[in-house]
């Protein structure tokens, strides 16, 4: 089933023609009404009449996390303040916080292509929607009811945290749809099998993940530890929050982007030059119809490759490979790029071993060290002491044969590592601490 089969079914010419118009709508807007862009457009000699093709777009000056940064609170506002009906906000935990602004259109578009996305996933109006993604600043928990609602689905508005109580729900209000991070599916299958509450054998058949990273090998642990089809959806605060792209049950290969909203481009991360189809990237988008705070050419810093191809559930719309690493989340051990996407699956694929883990980074001396604590299950906590050892020994192994990179392993007994209720924090970093 497809929401909504005019945009998300259009000729790859038609889809063009629309996404240029707006990119010149949009930098008529911007040019007027936002002083940064202004700037940005003047310090590059561009203004929006130059821009003819859709190539034109490598024209416009980049947009980066910073600059929402630098413009705090409302600096990047394109209408009045009394047009804003709602403000999002990041944490602000690694800096001065992003603030996104949405008009009453805003607001509607964005509930209509979440309900694209849970349709895309298998959803509908018939079904229930656990939202445990947490409500308040942070887009993931109003951004799904919204979408949820849209579609005509009964919502269930969980947010974060209280997990037994989750559970128990979960097996009460017997919902079909799960919406949340994906370690905190994890996390929930858990609590569950403690609660005596099996939730492979509740009626609960998609789960629609976001917020962070995860790997294929996840997915699989996912769909094998709750009985349900694990979806990707992707999204960020700064260009919309969730619902920029998800991946379609049909296929489940590469997430369908929302093309008549959002104008995607893949970068070199370092020369900024555009890559082609299939080649790896930084993922770039410009917001072709958002009001409040519309953006160009924003850098997103996550990695992925942009199909072309036509899917086989009968939408046109690009699709972007699943993102499992970001430009500025590798970390480079001693010259040796790594990214901690590559870790997570060599432990997942390594019998005995659960997908709760830690990556610490220290620095002794001139040298950096990289420890990798990951959580065993109760089979093989309860083994002998060589059996932990041989599993330690292979996953150094592991790490170093394919990574190239020299890490230490311990394997810490179950629950030992602190459960995330939103993004699992996987790296702790201590290179720079004093």
């Amino acid at each position: 089933m497809i929401y909504d089969v005019k945009n998300e079914t259009l000729p790859r010419e038609d889809m063009e023609a629309l996404q240029l118009r707006r990119l010149k709508s949009l930098c008529e807007r911007v040019y007027a009404n936002v002083p940064f862009y202004k700037k940005k457009f003047d310090e590059k000699g561009v203004k929006p009449q130059d821009i003819k093709t859709l190539k034109d777009v490598s024209l416009l000056p980049f947009t980066v996390k910073q600059d929402l940064r630098d413009q705090y609170p409302f600096g990047m506002f394109a209408v009045p303040k009394d047009q804003i009906v709602r403000i999002h906000s990041s944490s602000g935990t690694t800096g001065t916080a992003t603030v996104v602004g949405y008009t009453k259109r805003d607001i509607e578009n964005w509930g209509e292509l979440v309900a694209r996305c849970m349709m895309a996933a298998g959803a509908s109006a018939a079904d229930t929607v656990h939202n445990a993604y947490g409500y308040g600043l942070f887009t993931g928990g109003l951004g799904a009811h919204y979408g949820a609602e849209a579609l005509g689905a009964t919502v269930v508005p969980m947010s974060g945290g209280s997990t037994r109580r989750q559970v128990t729900l979960l097996k009460d209000f017997a919902p079909d749809v799960i919406c949340c991070t994906p370690s905190y599916a994890l996390f929930l299958a858990e609590t569950g099998l403690e609660m005596g509450i099996d939730i492979r054998e509740l009626p609960l058949r998609i789960g629609i993940f976001g917020a962070e990273p995860w790997t294929n090998e996840m997915r699989a642990d996912i769909e094998k530890k709750l009985g349900i089809t694990a979806i990707d959806i992707y999204g960020l605060s700064e260009i919309m929050g969730p619902g920029v792209a998800i991946e379609c049950a049909a296929a489940q290969d590469g997430l369908h982007i929302q093309e008549d909203h959002f104008l995607a481009e893949t970068i070199d991360p370092v020369s900024g030059e555009p890559v082609g189809p299939g080649e790896e990237g930084e993922l770039v988008f410009t917001t072709l119809t958002k009001e409040g705070i519309p953006l160009i050419r924003y850098r997103t810093r996550d990695l992925t490759t942009l199909n072309y191809t036509p899917c086989k559930c009968g939408r046109t719309t690009v699709r972007m490979r699943r993102v499992t690493g970001r430009s500025d989340d590798m970390l480079i051990i001693r010259g040796v790029n790594v990214f901690p996407s590559q870790i997570e699956s060599i432990l997942i694929d390594t019998e005995g071993l659960t997908p709760h883990y830690q990556l610490i980074i220290e620095r002794q001396g001139n040298l950096d060290t990289l420890e990798v604590q990951v959580e065993v299950n109760e089979a093989l906590f309860s083994d002998e002491i060589k059996s932990l050892q041989r599993v330690e020994s292979k996953v150094m192994k592991n790490i170093k044969e394919f990574l190239g990179v020299t890490a230490k392993v311990k394997l810490v007994e179950p629950k030992s590592i602190e459960r995330s209720l939103g993004k699992a924090k996987r790296i702790i970093d201590n290179r720079h601490k004093d």
